[in-house]
């Protein structure tokens, strides 16, 4: 089978999820570690992404992350072709330099 850039599928997951309580932070903290296991990467705090061969290995990532819920929150998935991907704009702000530190006169009483 021939790869191409329709077949080959990128799987995002965007999540909001609780973190008031010790259990909620625990539960977002063992999502993340398990799309992390699953083969994910973090492109933002909230948002992971996933290369897929095709679209079966997307849908077994897919049922995998469903398995994965947390209790409560938001989870959404999206899938998206290769082709699709490559037409994604990302823009990062500029590094802020830091100033160097000016000289102070000492004074002495």
């Amino acid at each position: 089978m021939e790869l191409n850039g329709y077949r080959i599928m990128w799987l995002f997951v965007f999540f909001d999820l609780p973190t008031e309580t010790k259990k909620d932070r625990r539960n977002a903290s063992l999502f993340r570690k398990n799309l992390l296991k699953d083969g994910f990467t973090m492109m933002q705090y909230s948002v992971y992404v996933r290369h897929c061969a095709s679209s079966e290995s997307a849908d077994v990532h897919e049922n995998r992350t469903h398995l994965l819920l947390p209790p409560l929150g938001k989870v959404s998935l999206l899938r998206i072709t290769d082709k699709q991907f490559g037409n994604i704009l990302n823009f990062w702000g500029k590094a802020e330099v830091p100033k160097a530190p000016q000289p102070t006169q000492l004074e002495l009483f």
